[in-house]
């Protein structure tokens, strides 16, 4: 999580981790507001407003009196929009540096190998 970021965007963030690992299936349910604001000693209003951050965007939904569910096709739209923001957020500022250094693609290329080699 990234520290900078409200309390209520660092739960939201790591619900949809969640939801992208498989700890959270479609149509499961995720704790309660309670359990969060008890696990992360937090305020249940901060809690509440980063579960709605994921109600918003149509990742959960809630059964009255029961809980909140993940949506169904939640981990395919969250894949969708992290792969967007991960080409504005990286791609396009490592090429525009890459560029600025004088780098090919075909560098770069050779460099996102190498990169994925070494993480293995």
């Amino acid at each position: 999580m990234q520290e900078e970021q409200p309390i209520f965007l660092q739960l939201a963030y790591q619900l949809e981790n969640g939801i992208l690992s498989g700890v959270y299936p479609e149509e499961s349910q995720v704790p309660s507001i309670t359990e969060f604001s008890v696990t992360y000693k937090i305020n249940p209003a901060t809690a509440l407003k980063g579960i709605n951050v994921l109600v918003d965007a149509g990742l959960l939904y809630k059964k009255r009196g029961v809980g909140m569910f993940v949506t169904q096709g939640a981990p395919q739209k969250l894949r969708t929009q992290r792969r967007e923001c991960f080409y504005h957020d990286y791609i396009e500022k490592a090429v525009q540096e890459a560029k600025s250094l004088g780098l090919t693609a075909d560098e770069i290329i050779e460099m996102m190998r190498k990169g994925f080699e070494d993480a293995n």
